[in-house]
């Protein structure tokens, strides 16, 4: 209301210095309307105070956002960030009008990533650009992004709304997501002494996640089913709500496995998939040897791969496959990190060990049927 009131002072008192008089366009007039974005920031600063926590007044408003570290109980931290978007399974939110699920997808694609280095995440920022400001939907989606801050203790202390007409198509936004996360000097992932003979654990994923979906599209594309027809894998659900399910957060259950010690390292299983995720934390010299009988493909992943007509080293190399995390500890810690992770609500399973050989780290297929 003092805005508005502003407003009309403003235009009731040309004449009045500060102000000369003009009778050209507005801001307004070109497309961005900065009292509609200033409601906006007033309806999400409850969304944003909901995720407070230790070290962080989660103010919204100012130029900058503030964490003490210090009060977050760190002594000697190493500060860790991340950056991600949710690439083109935004396409499905937009296209649905369902905007409730994709700030998950946000902030477990930056969360997820600074656990894998043994960090706690401690803050969260989101880039939010629109063509046209919509407040409800742009509630929807920091509603998510809150949500996921909640469950995984990190405060969302600030971000950016843009509005910006001829960038984008009525309707049309895009996310952008940077997350802060700290771990104790010495503590950092992975750590120096994976060797032959450790144990590769998988974490179920609890979808597609958030890679892969252009060629998910393209072959929605190529089969001519929509987004509203019936799930042709799942019963009573409509594939595209289906295709929405969001990233699974991994923080908690991880942080829980790490805190025990037993933790070598994590891998993310994200664009690339276990292909190209799991070589990125070994050594020189080691090598992920994957055994594909250890879990099957959930009916999603089986689904595309039918329909697609997709070879199956383009399935391990583009989705996660039903593995949204890779554990690797020594085999005398494998059943007692598998029982935290049980107990924390995972899914968790033996699906490989590493070997040693020559050249850069990769990762290697087998089945077990193959040693018979």
């Amino acid at each position: 209301m003092p805005i508005r009131l502003y407003e009309r002072r403003m235009t009731q008192n040309e004449n009045s210095p500060p102000f000369s008089k003009g009778f050209g366009p507005t801001y307004r007039d070109a497309g961005v309307d900065i009292i509609e974005g200033t409601l906006f920031i007033e309806t999400i600063k409850p969304l944003a105070r909901s995720t407070r926590r230790l070290g962080s007044d989660t103010a919204l408003g100012g130029f900058g956002g503030l964490f003490d570290l210090k009060a977050a109980g760190f002594i000697d931290p190493i500060l860790v960030a991340a950056t991600d978007g949710v690439g083109t399974k935004l396409r499905i939110a937009i296209e649905l009008g369902r905007h409730d699920t994709i700030g998950i997808d946000l902030v477990a694609m930056c969360v997820n990533d600074l656990v894998v280095q043994g960090a706690e995440p401690l803050f969260f920022l989101d880039y939010y650009a629109t063509g046209h400001l919509d407040v409800e939907t742009g509630r929807e989606i920091v509603g998510g992004i809150a949500l996921a801050c909640q469950e995984t203790g990190c405060a969302l202390i600030g971000g950016e709304t843009a509005e910006m007409p001829g960038m984008y198509r009525d309707g049309d936004y895009d996310l952008a997501g940077f997350a802060v996360g700290a771990v104790e000097r010495g503590h950092v992932l992975p750590r120096g002494d994976i060797v032959a003979g450790d144990i590769i654990l998988g974490i179920a994923s609890s979808g597609m996640h958030s890679n892969g979906f252009s060629l998910v599209r393209l072959i929605l594309e190529k089969t001519g089913i929509g987004l509203d027809d019936p799930s042709p894998f799942v019963a009573e659900h409509d594939l595209g709500l289906t295709l929405l399910t969001p990233t699974k957060l991994y923080v908690k259950s991880c942080l829980a496995a790490i805190r025990q010690g037993e933790v070598k390292a994590l891998a993310h299983i994200t664009g690339g998939g276990l292909t190209e995720n799991i070589p990125r934390i070994l050594p020189q010299g080691m090598h992920a040897l994957v055994d594909l009988d250890t879990w099957e493909f959930p009916p999603l992943f089986k689904w595309l791969q039918r329909a697609g007509d997709i070879f199956e080293a383009e399935m391990l190399k583009t989705f996660n496959c039903g593995v949204g995390m890779a554990v690797v500890v020594a085999p005398s810690m494998a059943e007692s990190v598998m029982e935290i992770l049980a107990a924390e609500g995972e899914t968790v399973f033996p699906m490989g060990k590493i070997i040693a050989g020559t050249g850069g780290p990769y990762t290697v297929y087998r089945r077990s049927r193959d040693l018979l």
